[in-house]
């Protein structure tokens, strides 16, 4: 192998332990250790402390205030103590127990070198937000430094820097010199995880290879480049560290280990308790006749609590669906200035779907009052970033620009009323755009412009399929949701995961026009879909901060009027009970319902307009009925699934590989910003500073932030609103179907082997029994009751406890 391609190969299995982190304006939960998730959970943890320095457990207070709210079944703590060989109280033990992970502090020069390297990053990867953009930036990174590097006073003019070689290989070669090649890959990984903020965002952009990345290229082989030519004109030893493994810290993970399976056990058992009890009342209920609306909701988590409160308000079906609904596609919308993936990052988007206008007096309306509104926000956003003109604009917008930051920080409530009038007076894209679903015969770049009928037949069917649906209401509403904000950096990571931080109302809309369309339907019944003539179908959006739903219902014809003005009654119902409860639990000064929800919607000082997916800990799988009267307290994931419509498994298949793997990555990203912010979060949102419309830093500079913030996680500063479990997923399924699907889906086995998440299931063909996924495709009956009642259990790869 040449020297170049070992250089590179070295690189790639490095950049391995790097999580990817995507733009901070379209935020993408990831698992911040997905490089370590093909070793078991405790080793990953261990390993990532060495090279990130974080901790990987919750401290002994977290356990402490969980065991003092009765989250904790002492039982189960007193079993997960034994197994591991502990004796004595908790309290005594948790005394004992430590998980601070001691790190040594760079030297001076390594920061000045994270100094130099963190300032050029920031300028070239800018996405528009920098009046003067840093020069020679077609060119690459590598480039692009190399031309300047000569005028930066603040880098020595030593070693290979003072004279860059014209390649990035080059000048690796020539640092790694010294270094046998076996210590490549040791290097290069300390390297990456020194700002493992801005590696990740790197990693991810040139895997994306978007329209930023095509302009203004960069690559971790650049990176790595210019920062061991930076530490070799420092002065820096690159000599990778090999430090003994401290044996108190591995005791210390171990009891930290017991204490975390216990909570995430107690946790699992009341939710898998309540599946199996009424998955045996299920079987012994007779078929329900047809609703009078049925409403798909995202899985998200928020969505389990407005669902909840609509099913009260009327005869409503609610399900749940992954919130791009199935459809992989690059998203073009009106007045975007480019396009988004409107799919999990799991995917590919496979067509471009674009909005284009159909109502020409409509859409001269929309332009000329929103180019008026961006017009003057442009105005102010110029005057008040560019160095030569915001002084002047704050001296002579003087008492009216104080007065309306006095009114966002004073009244957001009226502000909200005000805006929201606004909003009205320009017409939404949606009410003069259609979408271009049909094929278009035409390509936008690689993709296909729409899709063919076959295609969207086939999307149709599988939505249906793997929401089991045999019955249609008169009105079917996909309803993706989005998050609304003011001054928040974070906004995207309160809009959809499954479309990639972006809106859903868009995919919503889509999947409603492929369900309306004449010929589609057609093609359904031929498969056997009993799809009413009256059946209509309409999007809308749920508004997560203010729990409002927006129907997209233009086209719904009058024949349905007095079914959609029910509907529009019974949603602002349930809007009043959910907002009610969901602003009981933030702290809200009194204040609750709507009104606060839309206060917090508009103030522009709310370090936490919502709690987003905090508190998840949970994944169901199955009938809505299993569910319906239990309150799961936003904390459950909620996939609609039938067994017995799906005898092949494949919508079983479809629902394992896809939305448990994205739950899983919310999940850890939440887990891992929790027990150690600072290290996998984003440390608190007063002390932050966004930079380059990419991301965060906390302070004036330094490392890109890869996580959440502690407003997302804390109620305050000693009490954690989200609880750090990792995720249990609870399948309604026959026991040998779910063997099946993981037998041909080695990753997934690898991540319940390596203990990322659990998984049980309550097989409704074994007298509603569960079983818990133990490890190498074998089972073990949940209860000891069940254990005494057969001892050997009928269901294939299940073990004897």
């Amino acid at each position: 192998m040449s020297t170049e391609h070992a250089i590179e190969d070295s690189i790639d299995k490095a950049a391995t332990t790097v999580g990817s982190v995507w733009p901070i304006h379209s935020f993408v939960t990831a698992n911040p250790l997905s490089g370590f998730e093909d070793m078991p959970f405790s080793e990953a943890v261990t390993q990532a402390a060495d090279l990130l320095g974080g901790r990987g457990y919750p401290r002994s207070e977290t356990f402490q205030a969980a065991l003092d709210d009765g989250q904790i079944d002492p039982e189960i703590l007193e079993s997960e103590l034994a197994e591991r060989g502990y004796e004595g109280d908790p309290e005594t033990l948790l005394e004992e127990l430590d998980t601070t992970v001691e790190t040594e502090r760079p030297d001076t020069d390594a920061q000045r070198v994270d100094h130099a390297l963190t300032k050029w990053l920031s300028a070239f990867l800018d996405e528009g937000q920098a009046q003067w953009s840093m020069p020679n930036r077609e060119d690459g990174f590598y480039s692009a430094v190399r031309s300047v590097a000569a005028y930066d006073s603040q880098i020595p003019d030593e070693g290979v820097v003072a004279d860059l070689p014209t390649s990035p290989t080059e000048t690796i070669e020539s640092v790694l010199e010294p270094y046998a090649e076996s210590q490549w890959v040791p290097i290069f990984e300390e390297q990456l995880t020194a700002l493992p903020g801005w590696t990740g965002f790197i990693k991810q952009r040139a895997d994306d290879d978007g329209a930023w990345q095509s302009t203004h290229p960069i690559t971790l082989e650049g990176y790595l480049a210019v920062r061991l030519a930076l530490l070799d004109a420092f002065g820096v030893d690159i000599t990778p560290s090999t430090g003994p493994e401290s044996a108190a810290a591995e005791a210390s993970d171990e009891l930290a280990e017991a204490f975390l399976s216990a909570w995430e056990a107690s946790y699992r058992s009341e939710v898998v308790e309540h599946v199996a009890a009424e998955s045996e009342a299920l079987a012994d209920s007779e078929p329900s006749g047809r609703p009078d609306a049925q409403l798909v909701f995202c899985i998200d988590t928020r969505s389990e609590v407005i669902r909840r409160h609509i099913e009260t308000t009327g005869d409503y079906d609610t399900h749940g669906y992954a919130g791009f609904f199935g459809i992989p596609m690059e998203y073009d919308g009106y007045d975007a200035e480019v396009s988004v993936d409107a799919c999990p990052p799991i995917l590919d988007p496979q067509h471009r779907i674009t909005e284009m206008p159909a109502d020409d007096d409509v859409q001269a309306t929309h332009d000329r009052r929103s180019s008026l509104r961006e017009a003057a926000g442009e105005v102010v956003e110029t005057l008040k970033t560019n160095p030569a003109t915001a002084f002047g604009f704050v001296e002579s917008a003087g008492s009216g620009y104080g007065l309306a930051l006095a009114a966002r920080t004073l009244v957001p409530g009226r502000v909200y009323d005000l805006l929201d009038s606004a909003d009205d007076a320009v017409p939404d894209e949606h009410e003069f755009c259609d979408q271009v679903v049909h094929h278009q015969h035409t390509y936008a770049g690689d993709l296909p412009v729409g899709m063919t009928h076959e295609e969207k037949v086939e999307y149709a069917a599988t939505a249906f399929e793997l929401m089991g649906w045999e019955t249609f209401g008169r009105l079917v509403v996909f309803t993706g949701h989005a998050s609304e904000t003011a001054n928040n950096p974070y906004d995207s990571s309160l809009d959809c995961g499954a479309c990639a931080g972006n809106p859903g109302g868009p995919s919503a809309r889509v999947l409603a026009a492929i369900c309306n369309d004449d010929e589609v339907a057609a093609a359904l019944r031929e498969r056997g879909f009993d799809l009413p003539d009256d059946t209509v179908f309409l999007a809308g959006q749920h508004n997560t901060t203010t729990d409002e739903v927006e129907l997209y219902d233009g086209h719904v014809p009058e024949s349905h009027a007095e079914d959609l003005e029910q509907l529009r009654a019974d949603l602002a119902t349930a809007r009043e009970h959910a907002t009610a409860e969901r602003t009981d639990s933030m702290d809200a000064d009194g204040s609750t319902g709507v009104s606060e929800t839309e206060r917090r919607a508009a103030d522009w000082a709310e370090t936490r307009p919502e709690w987003g997916l905090a508190g998840n800990a949970g994944f169901v799988v199955g009938p809505r009925d299993l569910t319906s009267d239990v309150d799961l307290d936003g904390r459950a994931f909620l996939h609609s699934y039938d067994w017995s419509t799906d005898p092949d498994g494949d919508a079983l298949e479809a629902i394992l590989t896809g939305p448990m793997v994205v739950t899983q990555w919310i999940n850890t990203q939440y887990y891992f910003s929790t027990v150690d912010n600072a290290v996998y979060g984003s440390g608190s949102k007063v002390t932050q500073n966004p930079v380059g419309n990419v991301g965060v830093y906390q302070g004036n500079g330094g490392d890109l932030m890869t996580g959440l913030p502690l407003q997302s996680l804390l109620a305050d500063d000693d009490d954690p609103y989200h609880q750090p479990l990792r995720l249990s997923t609870v399948v309604h399924a026959p026991v040998e179907r779910v063997t099946d699907v993981l037998a041909d889906h080695e990753d997934l086995t690898e991540l319940l082997d390596n203990d990322w998440l659990s998984l049980t299931v309550v097989d409704p063909t074994q007298d509603h029994r569960a079983f818990h996924y133990e490890a190498d495709l074998e089972w073990s009956p949940m209860s000891e009751q069940v254990e005494m009642d057969s001892a050997t259990p009928t269901a294939p790869a299940v073990a004897d406890d």
